[in-house]
């Protein structure tokens, strides 16, 4: 039985829980896991805020471990090696957009590391809360970084890749001029990715405290999104706007900020939705408001490689596994630099 941290219910604690991992098949690997980052998405899908929990859910898509086994078709993979597993762990394979190297848009929905639907039984998926788990090789990642920073290599696997995808679609790099709001999990990567990219990186927070820590993490210059003047200094001067805030807020404030046919790229999902922007700030510059979602398997590994040859990984917190609640809270209050990993050995 393989030991894990489990939600039974949206209202309950989440608590010790052990289950059977599936049988390792020929093209699977067996992966022992040594760390789990902890994401909003397991808050919102352990407590059932977008009402489509499966119980027993076991969180966790921000996951490296060591490979025990491997089945008989695979190759990439040896016992031993050090491995990655993110947000997806199947799709359908055959749609136009897993044919490109986009799982992550498959036509036919991919399946979640956590909370299902498994192919081809629609069974329930369990994460990276638990001490192993067995996925397709295709979908494993190689994990190329410093055995000193696994730890927190592991956000990479959401956080790294939800900030490096729509930063690389939207070609950003040198002599680009960059926008990052808000300074969190998903917001310390893109500071840090998009500056490693050769663009000029411009932070954008409501909070005083954060300035500091942006220029540290490598922003050229901290806005305070809050303060008119410095917004108005802003405005028509950026290339690419990549915005994390999930929180419902006013996107013309940012919208304004772009240059002609520049980008602004939405990555957090609000519980409720946006103010609509108004059409005036596309018309007028021919401005353009788009979203992206994680990133495919390919895209994912360039990732990890890049953040690897660059020394890149993210500002963590490690935490036992019976300090989960307690993150939880914490992470509502923003209470975390900037994400917490689970150090898997504290599930024995």
């Amino acid at each position: 039985m393989t030991k894990a941290y489990a939600a039974q219910d949206a209202s309950s604690p989440l608590a010790p829980f052990a289950f059977e991992t599936r049988p390792l098949g020929a093209d699977d690997i067996a992966l022992d896991i040594l760390y789990c980052g902890v994401c909003h998405s397991d808050l919102h899908t352990a407590r059932n805020e977008w009402r489509n929990t499966l119980y027993p859910c076991v969180p966790g898509h921000e996951i490296v471990g060591r490979v025990r086994a491997v089945g008989s078709a695979v190759s990439a993979f040896k016992p031993g090696d050090l491995a990655g597993v993110g947000c997806m762990v199947d799709s359908c394979g055959h749609c136009p957009a897993c044919a490109e190297g986009e799982e992550q848009y498959c036509g036919e929905g991919f399946t979640g590391t956590y909370n299902g639907p498994a192919r081809p039984d629609g069974g329930n998926t369990y994460g990276g809360y638990a001490q192993a788990i067995v996925v397709r090789a295709a979908f494993a990642l190689h994990i190329r970084h410093p055995e000193k920073d696994l730890a927190a290599v592991a956000p990479l696997l959401c956080a790294g890749i939800t900030t490096y995808s729509p930063l690389r679609h939207w070609q950003v790099g040198p002599g680009s001029r960059v926008g990052i709001v808000g300074l969190g999990g998903l917001g310390h990567m893109g500071v840090k990715i998009a500056k490693a990219m050769g663009a000029r990186v411009t932070l954008f927070t409501t909070s005083a405290g954060k300035v500091a820590d942006g220029l540290r993490l490598g922003a050229d210059e901290v806005c305070i999104s809050t303060d008119r003047e410095q917004m108005a200094r802003l405005a028509g001067s950026l290339d690419f706007i990549l915005n994390t805030v999930a929180a419902p807020h006013k996107l013309d404030n940012y919208l304004r900020l772009l240059r002609r046919d520049g980008t602004m790229t939405l990555v957090g999902i609000p519980a409720e939705p946006h103010p609509s922007p108004s059409v005036g700030s596309l018309i007028m510059g021919r401005r353009q408001l788009a979203g992206s979602l994680i990133g495919g398997i390919r895209e994912t590994q360039e990732m990890l490689d890049f953040c690897a040859e660059r020394g890149i990984v993210s500002d963590i917190e490690m935490i036992r596994m019976d300090q989960i609640n307690d993150a939880y809270e914490r992470m509502l209050k923003n209470d975390v630099k900037y994400r917490f990993v689970i150090d898997m050995a504290s599930l024995a």
